[in-house]
């Protein structure tokens, strides 16, 4: 709707080539990151897929190095965040809006995000992991009312990252234009 032609990449393609041939990356939601990858131990309610986290983070690793837009999506945020060597909050059972349907996301100014929401946004949310300390270069533009990080921009690139579906909203969000401008004009 928002004008790109998504293309589902092959488990067993070659990130390297994927990248030369792709405008722009989208990592969507899914199963927890492997705690191990940012050096914790799981944490009881952790279910993850390491074959996934490998192929998803040698996707990422290829499209930042050709300099391709990123829009990083609830898991794919978190993703984001430990490959650039930070580390999340493993569960939130504290967080009152992980998973109530919406709540509110503000954001900074001076951001993409704020650029493309304005200074707030109604967002669904269904994640029980957050940013607990953000990766090198990442900055934490976007916090639910409790502070929780929901919304994370990659300093000097297009590349952004949302904690919540965009994708299941009812209406067109905008961050998908946004990518798709983003990789026409790069």
């Amino acid at each position: 709707a928002a004008g790109g032609l998504p293309l589902h990449v092959p488990a067993g393609a070659d990130p390297a080539a994927v990248a030369a041939r792709a405008d722009a990356l989208v990592l969507t939601g899914g199963t927890d990151v492997d705690p191990a990858l940012y050096g914790e131990e799981p944490h009881a309610t952790v279910r993850f897929d390491r074959v996934r986290d490998d192929r998803e983070l040698a996707l990422l690793a290829a499209a930042l190095d050709r300099g391709l837009p990123v829009l990083a999506i609830c898991r794919g945020l978190q993703l984001l965040n430990v490959h650039l060597g930070g580390t999340l909050h493993q569960h939130l059972a504290a967080h009152p809006v992980g998973g109530d349907g919406v709540h509110e996301v503000r954001f900074t100014e001076g951001g993409t995000l704020r650029g493309i929401y304005g200074p707030r946004c109604p967002v669904n949310s269904l994640h029980h992991q957050s940013v607990a300390t953000p990766g090198a270069g990442l900055a934490c533009v976007g916090h639910a009312p409790d502070g929780v990080v929901e919304a994370v921009e990659l300093t000097g690139r297009p590349v952004v990252g949302v904690q919540w579906h965009p994708e299941q909203f009812h209406r067109p969000d905008p961050v998908f234009a946004w990518l798709v401008t983003a990789a026409s004009t790069r």
